[in-house]
């Protein structure tokens, strides 16, 4: 589902940063990081649940943190998550959090 799939960016997304095991896996599964940040900053949340998604439209309105979250081949979750003050945006997995 994609509710907050968007065609431009809303929202300042910062500094880029990935963690050492997010950037890890992407060059396992063949992925480039920058395709995930590209579809979090487009507001393509990726899969969330319609609690998730619904708090992401919430957020680009009130200015709080967003989450996206993308399966990887072999099932591994990675998730790109903005800062509530834009400053920056990281690609990590669910465990560096």
């Amino acid at each position: 589902m994609s509710i907050g799939t968007g065609s431009r960016r809303r929202f300042p997304i910062g500094r880029p940063v990935i963690t050492p095991a997010a950037q890890t896996a992407l060059d396992a599964a063949g992925i480039p990081g920058v395709l995930l940040l590209a579809r979090h900053a487009n507001c393509d949340w990726g899969e969330l649940s319609v609690e998730d998604l619904a708090a992401n439209e919430l957020a680009l309105v009130t200015g709080r943190r967003l989450l996206s979250s993308y399966d990887l081949p072999g099932g591994e979750k990675i998730w790109v998550i903005t800062e509530a003050d834009g400053s920056a945006t990281t690609t990590l997995l669910p465990d560096d959090y």
